[in-house]
């Protein structure tokens, strides 16, 4: 085994030894982007992801790791000054939304159900940066969290069911 092959295997296997908290430690941006490539693996019924952290948690980086798994192949960049991006060559194809720069809720939240709109009519998997700008109640939305660990290197993502 390669030492990619390897750390594929850890992160898979830390996924089978931790599901039953759903709570992961990441230590590396490498390790942030491995574990968003196994995400939509383990967890296929995933149609929309709020992922919530600090900036610099890691949020984007987790994005590339999951267009990586979809088979996207362009730059993933955060969409926070162009709010969106779409990248229809996914299978399925991805909407990444960054609703940093949106205070207003009824703003971020028109913005989001047209988004969410076109998600579902591309089969598209939709995830979501800075998803506490909203005032909608998404029910069949899984969340993630990233935080960073005091005093130890790295952050931990923790996967949130939906309602």
């Amino acid at each position: 085994m390669n030492k990619k092959s390897e750390e594929k295997f850890e992160v898979v296997k830390s996924i089978s030894q931790q599901n039953g908290n759903l709570r992961w430690t990441l230590d590396s941006p490498e390790s942030t982007i491995t574990f968003g490539s196994t995400l939509t693996k383990n967890f296929p019924n995933l149609s929309i992801l709020l992922l919530n952290g600090p900036i610099g948690s890691g949020k984007t980086t987790f994005v590339k790791g999951i267009a990586k798994s979809l088979g996207i192949e362009e730059p993933i960049t955060s969409p926070t000054f162009p709010l969106s991006q779409h990248y229809p060559s996914g299978s399925p194809p991805l909407v990444h939304l960054d609703l940093y720069r949106l205070d207003n809720p009824s703003i971020a939240n028109e913005f989001f159900i047209q988004e969410e709109e076109q998600s579902r009519a591309m089969g598209a998997l939709m995830v979501v940066e800075w998803p506490e700008r909203l005032s909608l109640l998404i029910e069949d939305s899984w969340r993630g969290k990233l935080e960073y660990i005091p005093n130890k290197k790295g952050r931990s993502f923790q996967l949130i069911p939906p309602l």
